[in-house]
């Protein structure tokens, strides 16, 4: 069966791979950018990015509210409006005080975006629809951000480290840009929308209504143990080709192009074989799930083995192949899952509550993986394996618990009415 298009998705899409090249042009350099555009030290720049870091996590159930008051897309245009002015600014913030409050009101839009694009795609699509767009965005991204990189690289190339002032600038115009696609898109939502998603929560429609919803919290902790996974490649990885296999660090830079490669070219694909073959979210996210456990054990295996350097190379890349068919599996299924699961009238903040566990995650992945490299270089793949089959078994678990429309991407079709001598009769 065709899938039905949204209205304006062409240029939802385009408007999201817009932003991924502004992104990509400055997270790889985050530091360096910084510091740079402003003229301050790195260290000061570091400490700033910190602090409004932390304070964009606190404003994200903040932001989860003004989508249920407001709408997904009203918001999302506010952050891109946020962020496009943000950096038009940047090169005009020499000094401590300016640049703290523009990378403040910044932070508070960045970290809040992930919360109201997803909350976007639950207002203008529904059914397999969403894990459609889910595997489009995840694919868009990776492509963006990697074009960002190599855009920024030959704008440096031609200028000098001056060009970063002309990348803020070209970050400015792209999330506004991004935003005038996205103002294009339609909401399903309507005042008499019928209430498909389930019904609507009691008063209060709180985040005390959240709290109270127990498969949804165990979904959200489900994806906290899958979200360390996440962070493993690109926190975990490095440090553990340098220090326990003593692996050129060439190859971290091999594993991330193999990584987004896929995450580009065959993301869309494997999604649309993951909808077409009919499995219930649950089973694909933690199938997802099982294969980031096979990729981490294999990990242990390689840090035992400790072939040649041939041989490290071939298994590693064989590694993040795994790895990167996991995440492929896992993040459309997982996110229409979450998407799926919130009730309409409050799906900004359960997104909110639910995207808490990707940052929390983001946040404790450093100290925790360094802390347990430094017992032994095995050991943080020996949790992570731990913590992705706990995460596959909690979603299997959960699959009775959670709506029926969040479980089954399309309704399951009906049995057949039985024929024949068997068949009840009319009354």
């Amino acid at each position: 069966m065709k899938e039905a298009r949204v209205e304006g998705e062409r240029s939802l899409l385009l408007g999201i791979g817009i932003s991924a090249v502004g992104i990509g042009m400055y997270v790889p350099f985050s530091l360096v950018f910084f510091h740079h555009v402003t003229g301050l030290s790195f260290t000061l720049v570091g400490l700033v990015l910190t602090v409004t870091g932390v304070a964009g996590l606190v404003f994200m159930p903040l932001a989860g509210t003004a989508v249920d008051r407001f709408g997904a897309k009203k918001v999302n245009l506010v952050l891109y409006a946020i962020r496009a002015a943000g950096f038009a600014l940047y090169p005009f913030a020499g000094s401590l005080p300016a640049f703290a409050a523009v990378a403040l009101v910044t932070a508070l839009a960045d970290r809040s975006f992930g919360v109201v694009q997803q909350s976007l795609i639950g207002e203008v699509a529904q059914g397999s629809a969403r894990d459609r767009l889910q595997a489009s965005t995840r694919a868009l991204q990776n492509a963006g951000m990697g074009a960002g990189a190599l855009l920024v690289s030959g704008v440096l190339g031609l200028w000098g480290t001056g060009g970063f002032t002309h990348t803020a600038w070209g970050n400015a115009l792209a999330f506004a840009l991004a935003g005038l696609l996205v103002s294009r898109v339609r909401p399903l939502r309507t005042a008499a929308a019928p209430l498909a998603e389930g019904p609507a929560p009691q008063s209060p429609a709180g985040y005390r209504t959240v709290l109270r919803d127990r498969p949804f919290l165990g979904l959200t902790a489900a994806n906290f143990l899958t979200a360390l996974g996440y962070a493993a490649l690109s926190v975990l990885f490095p440090l553990y080709l340098s220090t326990w296999l003593a692996a050129p660090d060439s190859l971290t830079g091999a594993a991330f192009t193999v990584n987004t490669a896929l995450c580009a070219g065959v993301g869309v694909l494997i999604a649309a074989r993951v909808r077409r073959s009919g499995a219930r979210r649950t089973r694909s996210a933690a199938l997802g799930a099982l294969l980031f456990a096979a990729a981490f054990a294999g990990q242990i295996v390689l840090g035992t083995l400790r072939p040649g350097q041939t041989a490290t190379l071939v298994a590693l890349l064989a590694i993040v192949v795994v790895y990167t068919l996991g995440e492929l599996v896992h993040s459309p299924s997982g996110g229409a899952l979450s998407v799926s699961a919130a009730p309409e009238a409050v799906r900004g903040r359960y997104l909110a509550t639910y995207q808490l566990s990707y940052s929390l995650a983001t946040a404790l992945a450093p100290a925790l993986f360094t802390a347990l490299l430094s017992v032994d270089g095995r050991l943080p793949w020996a949790v992570l394996t731990a913590a992705a089959l706990g995460a596959a078994l909690a979603l299997l678990r959960l699959e009775r618990h959670l709506p029926a429309h969040a479980v089954h991407a399309e309704p399951p079709a009906a049995a057949p009415a039985p024929r024949g001598p068997l068949a009840p009769t009319a009354a």
